[in-house]
């Protein structure tokens, strides 16, 4: 499977780099197996916790982790705010529900509102940041409490511009849709079919009122995903703004996003001085 799938992206790299595309993003066929086997290989014989926020990107690996191990190592955690939409609390009760796994609902509030008060916190990003973190620090005590892997929700669209707080709801044992963007992500949803009100829900943290990933990012997911690839592919900003007919201060936004968010993409930053260097050659 694996010598297939490597003929298959150097494949789909050679047409995209030959030929004048749109830079358009398909879903591999291989992907729903190749994440599959990644999650039973990665988990082993262990259990695994997923914070379900009701929106496309948790869902999605939720219903992969069923696939991958069954209902019953799975367990979906709710952790909903003050500002949490009630749509987005009734979509991940349903979803749990119709997978069949186990499911809680730990509310923040009490939380969030002793820290910010206790360490003095003022601005709105600040206060968002923290709420990320500390559903991190609920999912990781589960998981030391009961023996499970923390499953990771972000794609590679938030990996990729930085869209996720760091040490928050970037951190994870595991990431299984971290190299699908957004875009293919719902195509892979519709794939393994999720429920339709889950894959055409705006996307949106649930961090602030009113929040909107695309507001927030400054462009739309189908775009930026575009733009992404051309980068991956190689493509300087003026080639990209020329095969996607777009102006260049949209593409150069994109490639500086990614640049100034490298250090959340990199558990640590460490100076070389020995003959191997965890995260620069001492990889695992």
């Amino acid at each position: 499977m694996f010598r297939k799938m490597h003929n298959d992206v150097q494949k789909i790299y050679r047409e995209a780099r030959n030929t004048q595309t749109m830079l358009d993003i398909t879903l591999p066929e291989y992907t729903e197996e190749t994440i599959i086997k990644f999650i039973r290989d990665f988990v082993g014989d262990k259990n695994v916790v997923i914070g379900m926020s009701g929106g496309l990107d948790s869902s999605t690996v939720a219903k992969l982790c069923v696939m991958a191990l069954g209902k019953d190592r799975i367990l979906g955690v709710h952790m909903p705010d003050g500002v949490t939409p009630k749509e987005d609390s009734k979509d991940a009760e349903i979803l749990a529900n119709e997978l069949g796994i186990e499911y809680r609902i730990i509310p923040i509030d009490g939380f969030v509102e002793k820290l910010k008060n206790g360490i003095g916190l003022k601005k709105d990003m600040s206060i968002a940041n923290l709420k990320a973190r500390i559903r991190m620090l609920i999912l990781y005590s589960l998981a030391n409490e009961e023996n499970r892997l923390v499953a990771g929700t972000s794609n590679k669209s938030e990996l990729l511009v930085g869209y996720f707080t760091k040490y928050g709801d970037g951190a994870s044992d595991f990431a299984p849709i971290g190299d699908l963007y957004k875009t293919q992500v719902r195509l892979l949803a519709e794939r393994v079919q999720l429920p339709e009100r889950i894959i055409k829900k705006v996307p949106r943290a649930g961090l602030l009122p009113g929040q909107r990933d695309e507001d927030e990012i400054g462009i739309e997911y189908e775009l930026l995903d575009k733009i992404l690839y051309g980068m991956e592919l190689g493509y300087s900003p003026d080639r990209v703004a020329e095969i996607l007919n777009v102006s260049i201060k949209k593409v150069k936004k994109v490639y500086d996003m990614h640049e100034k968010s490298r250090h959340k993409r990199v558990l640590l930053y460490i100076p070389k001085i020995g003959m191997k260097t965890i995260n620069t050659d001492w990889r695992e």
